[in-house]
């Protein structure tokens, strides 16, 4: 069985897809947001599932601007349609959470795994990785994998390397055509994001392991027939 079938089969063993309020809790508001956390910027997303079409594209955008090797993803979407209500589609964005208490960062032995002084996202030195797998461990949402060419873990870093740095939104942002995927600074509060927030309700994954995640998702509550 593929890298990604197996993570597929444990988070629907765990849950984590499912986008159930049982799962998650609501988030704070954007001004809260801004009010608990440093002056260093706190970049997060939004993914919109009442938006997503499952169409995929944010993952090859994400695979071909970071070349990640075939087979292996920094992000995926995950179908979660319930087979009794097909006609009510529903996909989950499953990604790293960037989480404000990121337990990867902490396991690592040779701080390859580390969060960035400058953007505050959490990221890896491939140099530095000694592929331990601490981090992948450590992860309670099991995104973490070990890049098969370059021999290190490897997380979604919003494309802090490749994208972000020329200024540009990360590569699954700018593919999706359906709006579904939000990016910015929670700590800017002219972003776009911070004023969905204050106007729609979201959720976090798993907000029980205590991580803080920096990925709010607004999900979908549509009965389905």
């Amino acid at each position: 069985m593929s890298n990604i079938n197996n993570r597929r089969t444990f988070l629907k063993g765990i849950g984590f897809g499912s986008v159930l309020l049982g799962t998650m809790q609501y988030s704070l508001s954007a001004k809260e947001e801004q009010e608990n956390v440093g002056k260093k910027p706190h970049y997060g997303m939004i993914f919109d599932q009442t938006k997503c079409v499952g169409c995929s594209d944010c993952e090859i955008a994400c695979t071909k601007v970071n070349l990640v090797p075939k087979g292996q993803h920094r992000l995926y979407v995950d179908d979660q349609t319930d087979p009794l209500h097909v006609k009510d589609r529903r996909f989950v964005r499953i990604s790293c959470q960037q989480c404000e208490d990121s337990p990867c960062t902490e396991v690592c032995p040779t701080s390859a795994c580390y969060r960035d002084s400058i953007t505050n996202i959490v990221t890896m030195n491939t140099d530095d990785c000694i592929g331990c797998k601490y981090c992948i461990v450590a992860c309670p949402y099991d995104v973490r994998f070990i890049n098969n060419e370059t021999h290190a873990a490897e997380n979604c870093n919003f494309c802090l390397g490749t994208n972000l740095k020329d200024g540009k939104d990360p590569a699954c942002v700018e593919a999706c055509k359906y709006d579904a995927l939000v990016f910015g600074d929670f700590n800017d509060d002219k972003a776009y994001m911070n004023k969905l927030l204050n106007v729609k309700d979201s959720v976090r994954m798993k907000p029980g392991f205590g991580t803080k995640p920096s990925i709010r998702y607004i999900p979908s509550l549509k009965t389905g027939v």
